[in-house]
């Protein structure tokens, strides 16, 4: 391993600490603290933008460092994997349109500041089958490109690392947020992959 697959760890790791800080609750109050009650209007969409232009920097890491190729899919078996990558991307559409495209990028939240309407906890469509469709099929996508080096090996462990850990942060959140509701789901849904239930990561 060379010295560019640890600075990619790294640029990750840095990555993945300040977008789990801004995604806190606690930071979020505090931002409501400074500049007041319609901060709640402007924070997502806010999020959203930081976390695509600080990690588009990181994206151009493995082009930019010395690289080695570790291995590349040939045919047929690449048509397989690319297959699979078109699904997750199906999935990655079907799951943001069933959470609300709106909602998830911000619009909505600056859109319509006075919507008192509850939270809906999604326990349909792909939602049956794991609690955060959307990161299964992101994780599917990633790990199944046709060329590996050394660079993308790095990126990809600490993207997939930055994507379990802040599903567990989310979680917490949902259970604060639904209560009893959640945890029971939890319990009969599995978290990434399906039929897939382990203890750990439902506590």
């Amino acid at each position: 391993m060379t010295v560019s697959f640890w600075l990619i760890i790294l640029a990750v790791l840095g990555y993945g600490l300040l977008h789990t800080l801004l995604a806190s609750v606690e930071m979020k109050a505090h931002a409501r603290n400074w500049f007041g009650s319609k901060t709640d209007r402007v924070y997502r969409l806010a999020y959203n933008f930081i976390a695509i232009f600080t990690l588009l920097p990181i994206l151009f890491l493995p082009v930019l460092l010395v690289d080695e190729e570790i291995y590349r899919i040939h045919l047929p078996w690449v048509i397989v994997t690319l297959s699979i990558q078109a699904l997750a991307v199906i999935i990655l559409v079907i799951g943001l349109r069933q959470t609300g495209i709106s909602s998830f990028i911000g619009f909505r939240q600056l859109l319509l500041p006075e919507d008192t309407s509850p939270p809906r906890l999604i326990t349909n469509g792909l939602y049956r089958y794991v609690r955060h469709p959307l990161y299964s099929a992101g994780l599917a996508f990633i790990w199944l490109l046709p060329i590996m080096t050394w660079n993308l090996f790095a990126l990809l462990i600490g993207l997939s690392a930055y994507i379990i850990i802040g599903a567990y942060f989310e979680e917490r959140k949902l259970l604060n947020e639904f209560g009893d509701d959640y945890a029971k789901y939890r319990q009969r849904t599995p978290m990434l992959i399906p039929g897939l239930r382990l203890p750990l990561l439902k506590q």
